[in-house]
């Protein structure tokens, strides 16, 4: 349907990413993340330029190592126009390494916890804050559902999300530092809405990148990034946005297409979306092709396991196919059947509970049988 609307940004700070300003003063930006590996330089580069052909204005890069720095440096050389964020994981120390060839910095608290637990969140912040001002980085405090901070493990969801930022928000302050965006993810854009809306009363001042992670399979991950995205943008919340399909290495560039597609669509006052996403039926959580991905047969996979669950995608069921040893875990101890794929197998988990490790061949016929037993369960044609 379309209604006429008047997108009315609610007013934050600017914060640059070498040229480009994010902020209510300046047009929302699109980002997208390398799903090739960091350490195949020609590749990376070569995906990061076709990015930007599509429109991207940033993209992510994964380092988990030495050698992702030293490849780090060769794709800046590479496309010395591009603007890199990085994507740190628990080694923060690597903040200090990675910064004199990336224009920003992304971190998880939640992620903080598990290096060097001895030293203080605070003083591996202020290591984090140090590197991003010599380097002239900006930098993104990135919530995720998936991983949230281990201190807070049983809280709800939202409140253990808007706890966290608030606390790194308040490192940052305390820092002088304030080149800052924030994001707080989930695969449940409901929640996605809720928590934005709420953090953008909070911190009026401070920009927002949104993103529903592990979005899935088009064209139901497109749905489920509407949803948030075209609630969020027409209330003139959202600043830069970031689409997490499920997709091959040579469709990357769709998640450009698909965030361009709903802001436009937002701002012309054209909105596909419903109200809240309807949980009724089988919820598929897959996540985005990225370099963090173990195994790039998890995409198939994926498209395997919706395929296979067409004639029961009635029942009210959450299946998570995650590739991705950093939101893997929560994403899959979370769901009723969980697929965790590591390089040669494919960890399934039943509620949080590993039911077993198998081949990506032998993996469907057990997700099936698992599955039909949840579902003759429920009905109670067994005992449970």
């Amino acid at each position: 349907m379309t209604l006429p609307v008047k997108i009315l940004r609610r007013k934050t700070r600017s914060v640059f990413v070498r040229d480009l300003g994010i902020g209510s003063e300046h047009p929302i930006s699109v980002q997208s993340m390398c799903a090739t590996k960091t350490q195949d330089v020609e590749a990376t580069a070569e995906q990061i330029r076709r990015l930007r052909e599509y429109g991207a204005d940033v993209v992510r890069v994964a380092v988990d190592s030495k050698k992702d720095v030293e490849a780090l440096e060769a794709v800046r050389k590479a496309v010395p126009d591009a603007r890199i964020v990085v994507d740190l994981q628990e080694s923060y120390r690597l903040a200090e390494k990675v910064a004199p060839f990336v224009d920003k910095i992304r971190y998880n608290p939640g992620h903080l916890h598990h290096h060097e637990k001895s030293v203080p969140v605070r003083e591996k912040v202020a290591f984090i804050v140090g590197a991003a001002q010599i380097h002239d980085c900006a930098l993104r405090i990135g919530v995720n559902f998936g991983s949230l901070d281990p201190a807070q493990a049983g809280a709800d969801p939202i409140e253990a999300a808007l706890s966290s930022v608030t606390e790194h928000i308040g490192y940052l302050e305390e820092l002088d530092f304030t080149r800052y965006v924030v994001s707080l993810k989930s695969s449940d854009p409901n929640d996605v809405v809720a928590i934005n809306t709420e953090f953008a009363k909070r911190f009026p001042e401070i920009p927002l990148h949104l993103g529903v992670t592990e979005a899935g399979l088009l064209p139901m991950g497109e749905v489920k990034t509407r949803v948030a995205f075209e609630h969020l943008l027409a209330r003139g919340i959202g600043d830069t946005v970031r689409v997490s399909l499920t997709l091959p290495n040579e469709r990357k560039h769709e998640e450009i297409l698909v965030g361009k597609s709903i802001i436009s669509d937002v701002y012309a006052g054209r909105f596909r979306s419903v109200p809240t996403f309807d949980h009724d039926g089988i919820n598929i959580i897959s996540c985005p092709s990225c370099s963090r991905v173990e195994n790039s047969a998890f995409v198939e996979l994926a498209e395997k396991v919706r395929t296979a669950v067409q004639d029961t995608e009635q029942e009210k069921l959450t299946i998570a196919v995650m590739g991705c040893r950093v939101n893997g875990p929560g994403e899959t101890d979370d769901a009723d059947l969980g697929l965790w794929c590591a390089p040669s197998h494919v960890n399934l988990k039943r509620k949080g509970e590993l039911v077993g490790s198998f081949s990506y061949e032998e993996i469907l016929g057990r997700f099936r049988q698992e599955l039909d037993l949840i579902i003759a369960e429920r009905r109670g044609q067994l005992d449970p």
